[in-house]
């Protein structure tokens, strides 16, 4: 008689495959860690383009210059055309120009995206939030302000660019008029106050955020505190003192476009 085989109990339990793992780069993204990362990088891209135009912006006080060529144009008008030059031949005009400023867009959409993402974890963290050794008082200030004053400073951006670089809001906008559209933009006084809110916003986030950045960076330490605090008061003071005194300055016939003081004033053919 054939033996019967008879198979054993199946004692093994069916697994799912293992899923795919994400690349390095958004693995770490996903954390609390990368994103504070990604905020500090893009923060710093910010605040060296901040610091960059609020300079650029300060020819207008230079006023008119002449040219080797006896041309007479408003300082902040020939850096502009620098600007648009920069690389040619090398590139074609404008494009590196435009290459910063995708640059600098993809900087504010990550910082935006990693500060949603950083208030979501936050959220769904334990209810005693964690705190540092870093000052309690700054750092929990700066979790109630943070988001308030970077929305202010967002819907300022919008306006900047809509006003003064694409001239939808400024209907006398002429391109490459710098200085005119300047003074016709913050000739407005609801304008010019939108500015000095909006800058006032800024340095508030400014502050916070070059403090925070040090922590965020692995930067910090009880020795260098004070001087944190000097490099966030400092750059912060220094960026809304440039930037408020040019709507200031308009409104009080400082800054004041004249026609016959330039060689082509606007309204002339130009390129």
């Amino acid at each position: 008689m054939a033996e019967t085989l008879s198979r054993g109990p199946v004692t093994g339990t069916a697994t799912k495959a293992p899923a795919k793992k994400k690349p390095f780069i958004l693995d770490l993204y996903s954390t609390a860690v990368g994103k504070k990362y990604v905020m500090a990088i893009t923060g710093l891209i910010g605040l060296g383009f901040v610091i960059t135009h609020m300079i650029g912006n300060l020819k207008m006080y230079l006023g008119v210059i002449t040219e080797g060529d006896g041309e007479r144009a408003y300082d902040i008008d020939i850096y502009g055309e620098f600007l648009r030059e920069l690389a040619v031949p090398l590139l074609p005009r404008t494009y590196l120009l435009w290459g910063l400023r995708l640059v600098l867009i993809g900087a504010v959409a990550l910082h935006i995206h990693a500060a949603i993402g950083l208030t979501s974890i936050n959220r769904h963290a334990r209810a005693v939030k964690y705190q540092s050794a870093r000052d309690y008082q700054i750092a929990n200030f700066a979790s109630r302000s943070m988001r308030w004053t970077g929305s202010i400073v967002a819907i300022f951006i919008l306006w900047h660019l809509a006003d003064l670089t694409w001239g939808f809001v400024l209907p006398d906008h002429v391109v490459g008029a710098a200085y005119y559209n300047i003074d016709q933009s913050l000739s407005r006084i609801p304008v010019a106050l939108l500015y000095i809110v909006g800058n006032v916003a800024l340095g508030i986030h400014l502050f916070h955020g070059v403090w925070s950045l040090f922590q965020s960076l692995g930067w910090n330490n009880p020795r260098f505190n004070a001087w944190r605090r000097y490099i966030a008061v400092g750059s912060a003071a220094l960026i809304v003192a440039g930037n408020v005194s040019f709507p200031i300055a308009v409104m009080a016939g400082v800054v004041e476009y004249d026609p016959t003081a330039v060689t082509h004033p606007v309204g002339e053919e130009s390129e």
